[in-house]
């Protein structure tokens, strides 16, 4: 037992924790800290939401999944494969029996259960004061795209994934046989099972590379061997092999990168929780303290610059590199302050609620966050966010007896698949493809006058839902043959006359 840990056990054994513990503590805090607001809406301000719950349903009453678009009138019979179907399924169920909250209730338990394992992860690595600097880092840059949709019931997946991939590699072993199981479940939960191929073979390379040559051969059969059938687990979807090829489709599409909100770079000009990050791994690598081995290195340096490239990988970046970094990190701490250095000043507490939780604190928390839960049902707080639900404006259009295609804003398409009403376009931006989205916002944005009329005619337009502030809702006021019948500061609906345009 090294000095440290013997410093940190005299310290905890006299201390009352009352059976608490950081990863508890943190999960509580987690749970408060977003429960306990007055809305809580910005979980569900997303509009893929919608139709991933639509999606959910239509996987529960045919009892198979897609292989055709059932939800588009712009691109009928397109080939589309629900690759994220079990976490649809699973977002559904929960919306059918507990609705909207229980959504709400489901993400945040998800979040607060990943933030409490990369807390013992890191606890089992590192001082408490510093365990708990990068779980806050890491919960920040999680929060950032916290939202009811199927990459947060990937998060504890992919927390326990690199966890046991590098316990493996620091043990100087080969990956427990159980992460296959777990990579077949994220694999039919959401396409970024394709990371965790990519991490477990760069760790293998660092593992061959520590062990000595006479242990290589085998080291080097183990971990094949595990890869290999990691690659065969990963294949065991509705899309089969083709879910291998999905990233990189997505990743081809320049225009729909360049347009969609979530895979544009991050903005500056605002405060980013990734800014204070990069910061502190600036000051970091420039004190000289501390390195990282190289292919973890090489590794954070990949994360980042996908972070830096697309805003939806800021929190992957925020939970991963936590666990590349922890034991290089401390241990170099250590050595350049001493064995149990930092325990003299680290206040007692902190060491002593390093030690696992007892079973009265962890049913304490259950019992206030379920307190928590029904203060927010009475409240009305789990309620979609505005922006995205143009109720109003959809109930005006079918009153009117409206039919026929409807040309919709982007952030209405969910919304009108969960409706049932077939729209021109969706968040599946993969199905669209590049030039229909692309003709699509220069009509919506008036490039050239021609553009909004044209589409409107080849996509035989009935009716138009988009967003106030759309500059194709000036042209539509004054287009013959178009009128408005609804407006209201979420929502403006235009009909054709004479029905779908000829």
């Amino acid at each position: 037992m090294s000095s440290i840990e013997t410093t940190l056990n005299a310290t905890r054994s006299n201390v009352r924790t009352f059976g608490l513990s950081w990863p508890l503590l943190v999960a509580v805090a987690a749970l408060v800290g977003i429960l306990g607001k007055s809305r809580v809406d910005a979980l569900l301000r997303d509009a893929d939401t919608y139709w991933h719950l639509a999606t959910g349903r239509w996987i529960l009453e045919h009892a198979a999944v897609p292989q055709n678009d059932p939800f588009s009138h712009s691109m009928p019979g397109a080939a589309w494969t629900a690759h994220e179907w079990l976490s649809e399924v699973v977002l559904a169920g929960v919306f059918q029996v507990a609705g909207w909250p229980g959504l709400v209730v489901g993400v945040v338990l998800v979040f607060a259960a990943t933030l409490a394992y990369l807390t013992r992860f890191l606890l089992a690595r590192m001082e408490p004061a510093h365990a708990l600097l990068f779980t806050a880092l890491a919960a920040g840059m999680l929060m950032g795209h916290l939202l009811a949709r199927p990459h947060v019931l990937v998060w504890p997946l992919l927390a326990l994934w690199v966890g046991a991939l590098v316990n493996a590699v620091e043990d100087g072993r080969s990956p427990s046989w159980w992460l296959l199981a777990l990579l077949v479940l994220w694999a039919n939960l959401h396409g970024s099972f394709t990371l965790g191929l990519a991490l477990a073979a760069a760790l293998a390379v660092e593992a061959v590379s520590n062990c000595t040559v006479g242990q290589r051969r085998a080291m080097v059969w183990r971990w094949a061997k595990f890869l290999g059938l990691a690659v065969v687990a990963a294949m065991i979807t509705p899309s089969g092999w083709q879910g291998l090829w999905y990233p990189v489709q997505v990743t081809n599409m320049t225009f729909a990168l360049d347009v969609i909100q979530e895979w544009r770079s991050p903005d500056f000009h605002k405060f980013q929780i990734i800014e204070l990050w990069l910061m502190l791994l600036l000051a970091i690598a420039c004190s000289g303290r501390v390195r990282l081995p190289l292919l973890r290195l090489i590794l954070v340096l990949g994360l980042a610059h996908l972070a830096l490239k697309h805003q939806r990988h800021i929190a992957v970046l925020g939970l991963v590199a936590p666990f590349l970094m922890a034991s290089p990190l401390a241990s170099q701490w250590r050595a350049t302050r001493g064995a149990g250095g930092d325990v003299k000043s680290v206040d007692r507490i902190f060491a002593a609620l390093a030690s696992p939780a007892r079973w009265g604190a962890v049913v304490a928390a259950a019992i206030l966050t379920t307190l928590l839960i029904g203060s927010g049902l009475q409240a009305g707080r789990f309620t979609p966010a505005s922006a995205t639900t143009p109720e109003a404006a959809v109930n005006a259009a079918i009153q009117s007896g409206v039919a026929g295609p409807v040309l919709n804003s982007y952030n209405f398409g969910g919304y009108l698949i969960y409706r049932g009403v077939p729209v021109f376009i969706d968040g599946r931006a993969d199905i669209y493809g590049d030039a229909l989205l692309e003709r699509y916002i220069q009509a919506l944005q008036l490039e050239t006058t021609d553009k909004l009329p044209d589409l409107l005619a080849d996509y035989r337009i009935a009716w138009t839902l988009l967003e106030p502030g759309t500059p194709a809702v000036a042209l539509l006021d004054r287009l013959p043959g178009w009128r408005r019948i609804h407006s209201d500061e979420i929502a403006v609906v235009h009909v054709h006359d004479g029905g779908a345009t000829p």
